[in-house]
């Protein structure tokens, strides 16, 4: 009998920010390789929509709200994954934020927003759940980086620098926790369509630049991040940590496309 090493039968999983835009589809894409998945985010009805569709694949799941910025409500739903499946294997940070403001004008309360959201928000998760998961000795996590974490794209400062600070945060965990069986990884998509970035994508100069720079010639779609976010969560990649798999069509490999 071969094992399939890719599987994530008999896992349970956590997706923060898992209930739109590509954490909703990583969700439903982890519990399409087997995991049991509690997808969670701020918003209410998106939990609920999104549990019933991970229910829909036959897969067990929790209906929690939570939000990055408030510990507490993290550490409620890291009890309450535990009294009913008794362990997390799998964590996935999918919550994020990002403002278009001119950098000198930027005021200081919304940079520290966006990076109380996109980086410490990432932190609080990781240490929330990798207490636990180092307790058992096993774990995998899965953070969410962005191109931004190593190119500059104009008047989005504050997401550059979180995003920068997830891959920095991703490399700091990984050499600290990995001898005790817990992987910290990073995915940094590419230009990805998504409902809240049509609009700019097809109809505007930024839009227009961005599939330029994209040798492919075509923007992402959510649900080729799938791939990457199954093989780091499972023991396929039991070797690998410490690493940030882009998946962004060229674009970082890209100089002159004509």
């Amino acid at each position: 009998m071969t094992t399939n090493i890719l599987s994530l039968a008999g896992k349970i999983a956590v997706v923060i920010g898992g209930t739109s835009g590509i954490g909703r589809t990583l969700s439903l894409g982890v519990a399409d390789a087997g995991a049991d998945v509690i997808a969670s985010a701020r918003r209410q009805e998106q939990v609920e929509e999104t549990a019933a569709e991970i229910e829909r694949r036959g897969r067990q799941t929790l209906r929690i709200r939570s939000d990055v910025c408030n510990r507490a409500s993290l550490e409620q739903l890291l009890a309450a994954t535990l009294q009913r499946f008794g362990k997390v294997n799998i964590l996935i940070n999918c919550a994020g934020k990002i403002k278009r403001t001119p950098t000198l004008t930027m005021p200081e309360d919304e940079w520290a927003a966006i990076l109380d959201t996109n980086l410490t928000g990432t932190l609080r998760a990781c240490q929330i759940f990798g207490r636990h998961m180092l307790e058992r000795g096993y774990g995998r996590i899965v953070n969410i980086a962005s191109l931004n974490s190593f190119v500059a794209l104009s008047e989005v400062a504050a997401y550059a620098a979180s995003k920068a600070g997830v891959v920095s945060l991703t490399r700091s965990l990984a050499v600290e926790w990995s001898k005790k069986g817990v992987t910290v990884n990073a995915i940094a998509p590419g230009v990805i369509r998504t409902g809240l970035n049509a609009e700019l994508l097809d109809n505007t100069p930024r839009g227009q630049e961005l599939l330029l720079r994209t040798p492919m010639g075509r923007f992402g779609r959510t649900e080729e991040l799938v791939g990457a976010a199954v093989y780091l969560s499972s023991d396929a990649a039991s070797f690998v940590t410490g690493q940030t798999l882009v998946v962004d069509g060229g674009f970082l490999s890209s100089g002159v496309n004509q």
